[in-house]
């Protein structure tokens, strides 16, 4: 493990220091109870061997080993019940710290990757950290102690044979590093194949109507099982790496005990029976710490990988919602482009030096071709993403220079896509006012002209909408979001195609209705449709990112 992995693990863990503390304490004292052991076992058999056994002088023996493993147990209890608990609680801890940060992350980290590969961080990826934090991390001080404790031990009983025991610790070193160089890579491969077959089904299911209409459900389950047969593949490989690093270092222990026994065999004469069997148990009681060690790497290898693609994610800079410059102050809604210029990495110039003006309280409407930059306009004033050059003004103030909270808090929006959440009609409507009283809730959707077909839904406001709004049209979607923008009563309103999913009727129907309600703030509106067009005082044209036309409009209201 790198140290900046090694670095990110302490920082998950640091609210947890005093639990984990507690953890390492009852496997230290546990790992002292285990060295205990083999002296008492030793006089044990001295007292068995010379024909004491059943004696006083073996029983108190006897019952100190009993009460020995009766404390054993019920410290390994205590320490498996500190460390499993502390572990759940810092996976709590960092899947919403992480949640937390994916929130505040700008739109475009989104752009560059799919939605099912953010999801595994938060399900498969944190979930392979649970064996390192409740074992490994407060495990290491306590291994370790208790192989140096049983090396001790033994040079204490007979430095020789001690020597020739240590001599097989590089041999096991090297098969750690040997067998261990090929769990990261492969760790890592594992995390981005679940990662990619998690967006698989992430897209398929958000595209089940588009799979339905063209048949493809057989082409698309095919697809999902091939990555999932990857996912095996990769798992089986790194399966067999850690089922054999146990087995071949237990081996080599057990190799060592073997070697030892025949050593000792030359010179019984020169030590106690007590001391031979002190020794061998220690010997044994090193095989423990050995064969944890074997887990103790590969779980290490693999929460390496882990930590790494969580640490990047972290290391993104998150949208600064409160920078050092001031709160937006209640604005009259005048809009000013300042030689605006923006592109998506790799991708041609979108806007280029764009400059136009709105006054407060008008109505204006910028139409253009598909991928004109129409709908960019309204992110840049959001906020959402920000220009490579130029400045975005309200009421004369620089928007780069305030709060997101306060800029966003003035402005609303019914975006080209609409996105409702799986809840009443109700919530949806008062999400971006949660405290909104119920008539301000029924102004709102009687203003969006939405109140009629809530009425009309089988439990009226409290009408379960589905996943994404599946179970209204689509023009009802738009309505809700409409309602939803104008409960905030916005200075700014951005109505990006906000009657694409109407019929003509219903669009003109809907345009004449809501000219009463726009009346009171200033309105953007990205349209190319003529009745829409038709409540805008004036309309700019744009076309390859820069404004060709500014003209009023006749019809307007």
């Amino acid at each position: 493990m790198k140290r900046t992995e090694f670095a990110t693990m302490l920082d998950f863990a640091a609210p947890f220091k005093t639990s984990l503390a507690l953890g390492a304490l009852l496997m230290l004292a546990e790992s002292s109870l285990a060295l205990a052991v083999p002296w008492l076992a030793g006089s044990l058999a001295q007292g068995m061997l010379t024909k004491t056994a059943g004696t006083w002088s073996t029983g108190p023996v006897l019952l100190g080993l009993l009460a020995l493993f009766a404390l054993q147990a019920l410290v390994k209890f205590a320490s498996g019940f500190v460390l499993g608990r502390t572990a759940e609680r810092c996976l709590a801890n960092l899947r919403v710290r992480l949640y937390d940060h994916l929130q505040a992350l700008p739109l475009g980290f989104y752009h560059q990757r799919r939605r099912g590969e953010v999801l595994t961080l938060l399900t498969h990826d944190v979930e392979r950290l649970n064996g390192f934090i409740s074992g490994i991390l407060p495990g290491m001080v306590p291994l370790l102690f208790t192989m140096a404790g049983a090396v001790w031990m033994m040079f204490r009983i007979d430095a020789r044979l001690a020597v020739f025991v240590a001599l097989f610790v590089p041999l096991f070193y090297l098969l750690l590093k040997v067998l261990g160089r090929r769990l990261r890579p492969l760790a890592a491969q594992l995390q981005a194949a679940h990662a990619g077959a998690t967006a698989i089904a992430e897209e398929n299911l958000g595209m089940l109507p588009v799979i339905k209409t063209f048949t493809r459900e057989a082409h698309e389950s095919e697809r999902y099982q091939r990555q999932v047969h990857h996912i095996l593949q990769l798992s089986a490989q790194e399966r067999r790496i850690m089922v054999a690093l146990g087995p071949l270092l237990q081996f080599l222990a057990a190799a060592g005990m073997v070697l030892v026994l025949w050593l000792m065999s030359g010179h019984l004469h020169e030590s106690t029976p007590a001391e031979t069997i002190s020794f061998l148990l220690y010997a044994a009681l090193l095989t423990r710490p050995v064969s944890a060690l074997a887990n103790f790497y590969g779980q290490t290898r693999q929460a390496g990988g882990t930590l790494e693609r969580l640490g990047l994610v972290l290391a993104e800079p998150p949208e600064a919602m409160e920078p050092t410059g001031h709160p937006l102050p209640p604005v009259e809604g005048a809009v000013e482009f300042k030689d605006v210029s923006f592109g998506y990495p790799g991708r041609a110039q979108v806007l280029s030096k764009l400059n136009f003006c709105i006054r407060a309280g008008e109505t204006v409407a910028i139409t253009g071709t598909n991928g004109a930059g129409k709908s960019t306009i309204a992110h840049l004033l959001m906020r959402l993403i920000t220009p490579s050059e130029g400045q975005v003004l309200i009421d004369g103030i620089d928007t780069a220079g305030v709060s997101l909270v306060s800029l966003r808090a003035q402005i609303g929006t019914v975006p080209q896509q609409v996105l409702l959440f799986h809840g009443s009609v109700h919530d949806n409507i008062a999400y971006g006012q949660p405290g909104a009283t119920e008539s301000a809730v029924l102004a709102a959707a009687k203003a969006a002209q939405a109140h009629d077909f809530i009425t009309q839904l089988p439990d009226g406001y409290n009408t379960l909408v589905g996943d994404q709004g599946v179970r209204l049209s689509g023009g009802q979607c738009q309505r809700v979001a409409l309602a939803r923008a104008l409960l905030k009563a916005p200075r700014i309103l951005v109505l990006d195609e906000a009657t694409a999913m109407f019929d003509p009727e219903g669009e003109k129907s809907f345009v004449s209705e809501c000219q009463a309600t726009l009346a009171h703030c200033t309105v953007i509106l990205i349209t190319h449709r003529p009745a829409s067009l038709a409540l805008a005082d004036r309309v700019l044209r744009l076309e390859h990112g820069e404004l060709i036309e500014t003209r009023n409009n006749a019809h307007a209201h």
